[in-house]
C-alpha cells in the first residue's frame, strides 16, 4: 500500500517507471479503499454463505463490484489526470467497460479513466484562449460529453474486450498454479519485487483485480493474499530485534507494530536492502503461507488494506479464520527460522560503528565523537 514509508521515485530507469507504474495504481485504489472494503464485509454478512445470510442484503454484492468500484476507479483516475472534468469523463468512460464486459472492470477502469481525462485534457489545451466570450461552458460541456461518450463506446467494443480476454488469460495462469499446487512459486517473483517498492504495483495492478474477480465468482479468493500477508515482514523483523545488527535492534519493535498492526509494509523493505541475502527468508516465508492457504482452502472477500492482521481478520469469510491465522503464523515462523540463520543467530555480529569494529555500538554522533577523542588520547 502507499504510505508515507514510500520513498520518492527517482531516475528513469525500468525500476523506476515500475515503482512510478505502482504509485499511480495506489492512488486510484487508496482513496477507494473505504468502498472496496464495505464490498469485502457486506461480503462476508450476507451471502449465502456469510455470517448473516440475507438474500434481499446479498443483492447489493454483484453491483457494488460490477459498476460502484471500477466508476470510483475510473473517477479518481480521471481526476488525477485533469481535475473534476478529467473525473466525470473518467466515470463515463468507465462505464462503457461496465455493460461490454462480464468480469469486474478494476483493471480496465486503471486504464480507460486516466486515458480518457488526458485525451480531455489535450483538446483543452488545444482550444485554451481560443474559445469567443460566452461560448466557454458550451465548448466545456458538450467537449466533456462528446470525448466521455465517445470513450465509452470505445470500452465496450475495444477496451472492455481486450481487459476481458487479459483478465480471463490471467485467471487461467493462476487456476493452473493452482491445478498445479504450484501457486507458492509466485513468491519468488512476488518478494523480490516488494522490497524494491512494487509492491503497490502487484497488489492493486495484478492480483487485486484477478482477486476480484475469483471472488466474485467463488465468494473469497486466496489470491488477495500472496502479496499482503503480514507474516514474512513480521518474521522477518523478529529476527532483526533477537538477531540483527545491535543500532538496529532497537528499531524493530516500533517496525512490528507498524508493519503487522498498522499494515505499512514498507517500513522493512530497508532492512532486507540492507541485507539482500535476507530475500530468501521472505521468499521461503512467503512460499509458506501460500502453500498453507492453499492446503486450508482459505482465502479472503477483499483486498486487505492496509495489510494488517486486524484488515486480514476483517474480510476473512466464516470458516476460513483458522486457514489464515495459520498461513500467516507459518509464514512469520519460516521467515524468522531463515532469517535468524542468515544472520548467523547474532553471532559475532558487529555494532554499526563508524570508527571501526567495537565492542560495544555507538549511535549517538557525541558518543563517537567523545571516544575518538579518547582513542587520539
Amino acid at each position: 500500500m502507499t504510505s508515507s514509508y514510500t520513498p520518492k521515485v527517482q531516475g528513469q530507469g525500468f525500476r523506476a517507471s515500475v515503482q512510478r507504474l505502482g504509485g499511480h495504481l495506489a492512488a486510484m485504489v487508496m482513496p477507494n479503499i473505504g468502498a472496496f472494503l464495505a464490498w469485502g464485509l457486506i461480503t462476508a454478512l450476507f451471502i449465502p454463505t456469510g455470517w448473516f445470510p440475507n438474500k434481499t442484503l446479498a443483492e447489493l454484492v454483484g453491483p457494488i463490484i460490477s459498476i460502484l468500484l471500477p466508476v470510483l476507479i475510473g473517477y479518481t483516475g480521471g481526476r488525477l489526470v485533469h481535475g473534476q472534468r478529467g473525473a466525470v469523463v473518467g466515470a463515463v468512460a468507465t462505464m462503457g467497460l461496465v455493460v461490454g464486459a462480464d468480469v469486474p472492470m478494476i483493471l480496465g477502469a486503471m486504464i480507460i479513466g486516466p486515458l480518457t481525462a488526458y485525451v480531455l485534457k489535450l483538446f483543452d489545451g488545444l482550444v485554451e484562449n481560443k474559445i469567443r466570450p460566452g461560448f466557454e461552458m458550451l465548448v466545456d460541456n458538450f467537449s466533456a460529453g462528446i470525448i466521455g461518450g465517445v470513450m465509452a463506446i470505445g470500452g465496450v467494443y475495444g477496451i472492455g474486450p481486450v481487459v476481458e480476454w487479459f483478465t480471463k488469460q490471467a485467471g487461467s495462469g493462476v487456476d493452473w498454479l493452482v491445478d498445479k499446487d504450484l501457486l507458492p512459486l509466485t513468491s519468488v517473483l512476488v518478494e523480490p519485487a516488494k522490497v524494491l517498492f512494487l509492491n503497490n504495483a502487484i497488489n492493486h495492478g495484478v492480483f487485486g483485480p484477478l482477486g476480484m474477480a475469483e471472488a466474485a465468482d467463488k465468494g473469497k479468493s486466496i489470491l488477495f493474499m500472496i502479496e499482503s500477508n503480514p507474516g514474512p515482514g513480521l518474521g522477518l523483523l523478529l529476527a532483526f530485534m533477537v538477531f540483527g545488527p545491535r543500532a538496529l535492534r532497537p528499531s524493530a519493535p516500533a517496525a512490528i507494530i507498524v508493519q503487522f498492526l498498522g499494515g505499512i509494509h514498507e517500513i522493512y523493505f530497508p532492512y532486507v536492502l540492507m541485507k539482500p541475502k535476507l530475500i530468501l527468508a521472505m521468499i521461503c516465508g512467503g512460499a509458506a503461507g501460500v502453500g498453507t492457504f492453499m492446503i486450508t482452502g482459505a482465502g479472503l472477500v477483499a483486498t486487505p488494506s492496509p495489510g494488517s492482521i486486524f484488515a486480514y481478520l476483517a474480510v476473512t469469510p466464516k470458516g476460513d479464520y483458522f486457514g489464515v491465522v495459520l498461513g500467516v503464523v507459518i509464514a512469520t515462523a519460516v521467515t524468522f527460522a531463515i532469517a535468524s540463520a542468515l544472520l548467523g543467530f547474532g553471532r559475532g555480529e558487529p555494532a554499526e560503528d563508524p570508527l571501526g569494529p567495537d565492542e560495544e555500538t555507538i549511535v549517538d554522533p557525541d558518543e563517537a565523537t567523545n571516544k575518538s577523542a579518547k582513542l587520539e588520547v
